[in-house]
């Protein structure tokens, strides 16, 4: 053996010892210290890496897991991850140990670079602050009033363009549809901009929900990549297409700021972002342009994929219901306008009053958020050591994440017929019913409750009533398996196209 092909030899053998030590050090981490055979911790399933494996179906993954255990857990490097269906620890987390539990820095790091300092990431002041001045907003008759008024004209706007599919027997994706139509909405309510995006012409406004959606399922991926930080150092693979995608939304929303100043300089307005710049006066170095910004990609992933989401399954849903798609129908025509109102007439019918008779409308949509909840899991950090009310115990540092997914799948909590897509659960003597939020978690639950779920369902029913008075939905392709894209929000993987049938005689303008 020549010198070269020795120190080669040598080179590799030192280059495979590194590798061992480095799996070695990392297993050691992961395995030890974790208490793993012991009964009062929740049971181990495997690591955070197995959900490199489950990746594409890691929501159903962790459904299968909690048929078997209510809570259980992955072992990750530094800590363990609990994940739990059971709707006592639940309400434990969410409400009566609230402020043992926190949003975690690992959580921070995660998401920081697209949400920063937004409601959904931080704790402690910041998120009080903007808790309370969005719940002030929230709280007012004005804004109830306006974003119905908004969301009556985007509805109108939304089925004028259905109407132009419809009318060509042209099948759409009615899933980008309704992102635009929401984004639409939560820009001109929350932030008193007009985006037009339901003109598809409007080419910054589809590149801005693209990057937005893609971002958010690059975020996710984080979630499972272990060398992720690596990634983004050296600025390769998705990390590079993040990093480009959040320097074209920042670049975005700055411009949307820079307009509601100039705005303002002129009139008063009474939109969700005037009184956080009316508030960022107080304290210019804090509240600055990038925390405006934050707080505003925050508050349009709650407006805009939410509500998207939860109305893309509903017609997913009715689509694969026909029975309680025309059901909705004839309590739409019970409640709002005479038959032979054109569209600008029927949407200003979908008054307060009728909204609130619209008892099976409200039940199928929360029966379409149980099985399919906007935000598929989520969770917190425990502080310190503590006991959840299953009697399992958690090491501070221990990531705690509900399931909502998989809970509204559990048969321990809905019974036999859990799986089933059934509105009437939700009534009793034709009335809607609640239910606790801790088993129906879709809106979160305690301090952190979405602030915008009365103004959501009214959206979602305004929406809702203006299309099934005038269309009937049917899929495209019965045998395509619908199914969801692994990210922050429940987006449906892919399309959801469909044919918009013209119900007889309805449609004038």
């Amino acid at each position: 053996m020549d010198f070269i092909s020795a120190i080669f030899y040598i080179a590799a053998a030192a280059a495979a010892l590194a590798v061992v030590a480095l799996v070695s050090s990392l297993l050691i981490r992961i395995f030890v210290g974790k208490s793993i055979r012991n009964g009062d911790y929740p049971p181990v399933v495997g690591t955070v890496f197995d959900q490199l494996f489950y990746l594409n179906r890691l929501y159903d993954y962790q459904t299968e897991m909690a048929k078997k255990h209510k809570t259980w857990r992955l072992l990750a490097p530094d800590q363990s991850e609990v994940y739990t269906a059971d709707a006592r620890n639940v309400e434990y987390i969410l409400k009566s140990k609230f402020y043992n539990f926190n949003k975690e820095q690992y959580n921070q790091d995660i998401m920081g670079d697209l949400f920063g300092q937004g409601i959904f990431v931080v704790d402690g002041d910041k998120w009080r602050q903007q808790k309370k001045l969005a719940r002030f907003e929230f709280s007012t008759r004005v804004l109830r009033d306006y974003s119905c008024s908004v969301f009556r004209q985007k509805a109108e706007k939304l089925v004028k363009t259905v109407q132009e599919f419809s009318k060509h027997n042209l099948s759409f994706d009615v899933q980008a549809l309704l992102m635009r139509y929401t984004l639409d909405s939560i820009f001109t309510v929350g932030f008193g901009v007009d985006l037009n995006c339901l003109e598809e012409s409007n080419a910054e406004g589809n590149e801005f929900i693209k990057a937005f959606d893609d971002s958010n399922e690059l975020v996710y991926r984080r979630y499972v990549d272990p060398i992720w930080k690596i990634k983004r150092y050296l600025n390769i693979c998705g990390e590079a297409t993040l990093k480009k995608n959040i320097g074209l939304i920042h670049s975005f929303v700055d411009r949307v700021i820079r307009t509601k100043r100039e705005q303002m300089e002129k009139e008063q307005n009474d939109d969700l972002l005037s009184r956080f710049l009316v508030e960022s006066k107080k304290d210019p170095e804090t509240m600055n342009n990038q925390y405006l910004r934050d707080i505003i990609l925050s508050f349009m992933v709650a407006g805009k994929d939410t509500t998207a989401n939860a109305l893309s399954w509903f017609l997913y849903m009715l689509c694969k219901n026909t029975l309680i798609q025309e059901k909705i129908a004839q309590e739409v025509r019970k409640f709002c306008s005479r038959n032979d109102a054109t569209v600008s007439e029927f949407v200003e019918s979908i008054t307060d009053e009728a909204l609130d008779e619209m008892h099976y409308l409200h039940a199928t949509i929360t029966e379409t958020l149980r099985l399919y909840p906007a935000v598929p899991v989520d969770g917190r950090c425990a502080e310190t050591d503590d006991t959840l009310p299953d009697g399992y115990r958690l090491k501070r540092g221990d990531g705690v994440y509900y399931i909502a997914y998989a809970m509204g799948r559990m048969q321990y909590i809905w019974g036999d017929n859990a799986e089933e897509f059934k509105p009437e659960r939700w009534l009793k003597n034709g009335v809607f019913q609640p239910e606790s939020p801790f088993k129906f978690v879709a809106f979160n639950a305690g301090p952190r409750t979405c602030l915008g779920k009365d103004i959501s369902y009214r959206q979602m029913k305004i929406v809702s009533a203006a299309l099934l008075r005038f269309f009937r939905f049917r899929l495209s392709d019965e045998s395509n398996i619908v199914t969801y894209r692994t990210m922050l929000t429940l987006h449906i993987s892919g399309s959801l196209n469909v044919y918009a049938e013209p119900r007889t005689n309805l449609l004038k303008n």
